[in-house]
């Protein structure tokens, strides 16, 4: 599925607490149209949703809804903190390009 950086982990750990979420909390990421290069991708936390997928790494829990799963497949999660930018990342190798920003992507055909 998809996987996670100890420092992604870290930093999703103290925005958890910062936001006093419950314990089964995690991130959902999720991909929906939108975006410079065709799809986007959407973190929230929240809790588990019944038929998502589920990895947990480092303490922490990452959701992903089955629409989203082919397309996050083998990425990785990290955490950047850059001089200019500071923030998740995603490395996606399904990815046929993708915007600068890192946010959105076009799939691989």
């Amino acid at each position: 599925m998809i996987s996670i950086t100890e420092a992604a982990a870290s930093h999703l750990k103290d925005l958890i607490a910062a936001k006093n979420a419950p314990a089964e909390h995690g991130l959902r990421i999720s991909v929906e149209k939108g975006g410079c290069a065709g799809l986007q991708y959407v973190m929230q936390i929240q809790a588990a949703v019944e038929g998502d997928a589920v990895e947990t790494n480092y303490g922490v829990s990452i959701f992903v809804d089955p629409s989203s799963l082919d397309y996050l497949r083998d990425c990785q999660l990290d955490y950047e903190d850059a001089l200019n930018d500071a923030g998740f990342r995603i490395r996606n190798p399904n990815a046929a390009r993708s915007c600068g920003c890192g946010t959105s992507f076009e799939p691989a055909q």
